[in-house]
């Protein structure tokens, strides 16, 4: 199967533009910042529900989106909400009341959900967590789609940094980061 890929945006801390990305590709480094994914673009009160996580995804993502017509979604992340969920686990250990909203944000389609909220939006959604093939499940989810028949998929991959208490086994996030791609059929890649 193959595709073409007519549009990118991708963002982590000190990086979001196409110039700091071709310089950080001639000299990749760590990047460390308390910078956060600009969602200006949303109403206050849909800002305030997104997680650092949810906030990358819609960063990049609502760009692309915005050239389109309605389209399915391809969404992926390896960890998700994971600081979120360790928040509530902290509660329930402490005895403290969860929040019901923080409990359903936290499961691993609450970015998609809100993301199909948002953009009022029921176009065909999936969320995967492809372990450290991310982009490469990502990537065949959407040619599947396309194979079934769209004429263009919107695949985000997102990784947040993870809480201190699991770094001992997670340490496979050098930096947040979130990648956009706006994926058509084509000939230009293929997936192998």
């Amino acid at each position: 199967m193959k595709f073409d890929i007519t549009g990118w945006q991708a963002w982590a801390p000190g990086v979001s533009s196409y110039e700091d990305w071709l310089a950080w590709c001639v000299q990749p480094r760590l990047l460390e910042s308390a910078e956060t994914a600009d969602v200006s673009f949303l109403p206050a009160l849909q800002r305030r529900r997104l997680s650092p996580l949810a906030r990358m995804a819609f960063h990049v993502g609502w760009p692309l989106a915005e050239m389109m017509p309605a389209q399915p979604l391809v969404f992926c992340s390896r960890h998700g909400e994971t600081p979120r969920n360790l928040q509530l686990l902290t509660s329930l250990a402490q005895r403290e009341d969860l929040s019901p909203t923080h409990f359903s944000l936290s499961v691993h389609n609450a970015v998609v959900g809100l993301w199909s909220i948002f953009r009022n939006d029921s176009s065909e959604m999936t969320s995967i967590a492809g372990a450290e093939d991310g982009l490469e499940h990502a990537l065949l989810e959407a040619q599947l789609l396309l194979a079934a028949g769209a004429p263009s998929v919107l695949v985000i991959i997102v990784e947040d940094q993870q809480p201190d208490a699991y770094l001992p086994w997670i340490d496979d996030v050098p930096f947040a980061y979130a990648l956009a791609l706006q994926v058509v059929p084509g000939e230009q890649w293929q997936l192998e």
